[in-house]
């Protein structure tokens, strides 16, 4: 188990950085964090139900909340906030973290999505609006 010694939000750059007890450090991209969210929403229950992250390189971090003494959760000014960063998962991403960029650089160019959110072509990954109640009283 690795815990960290050092963390560090830099909201101007837009990075996060963490530095563990085993001697390795990572600096993270808010964009970074937020495509590999640990989150259900993110991943899925399966690999097969994984949802690209499109249009998220302009994502913000507006706090970051300790979760116990083995993890974090991000608030995202895109709305999410449901994934728990353990530090395990950071640590481990943080290893594989040019491998993990690649190829997901490497998704969105099959899918002809891009990291822009403004791009057009990101509109079919975009999760649909919930449906919302009609505007009448409810008995």
């Amino acid at each position: 188990m690795v815990f960290p010694v050092d963390m560090s939000l830099h909201k101007k750059s837009k990075r996060f950085d963490i530095a563990f007890d085993d001697g390795q450090s990572f600096s993270f991209s808010f964009e970074f964090l937020r495509v590999f969210s640990p989150s259900a929403e993110v991943t899925g229950h399966t690999p097969d139900q994984a949802k690209l992250q499109v249009g998220k390189r302009d994502v913000d971090v507006k706090g970051v909340e300790p979760i116990g003494r083995y993890a974090v959760r991000f608030v995202f000014d895109d709305g999410h906030d449901s994934g728990i960063y353990s530090w395990e998962y950071l640590h481990d991403i943080g290893t594989r973290r040019d491998e993990l960029w690649e190829g997901y650089l490497q998704q969105l160019k099959d899918a002809g999505a891009s990291r822009d959110p403004a791009d057009p072509a990101n509109v079919p990954f975009m999760p649909k609006p919930k449906a919302t109640c009609p505007s009448k009283q409810h008995g």
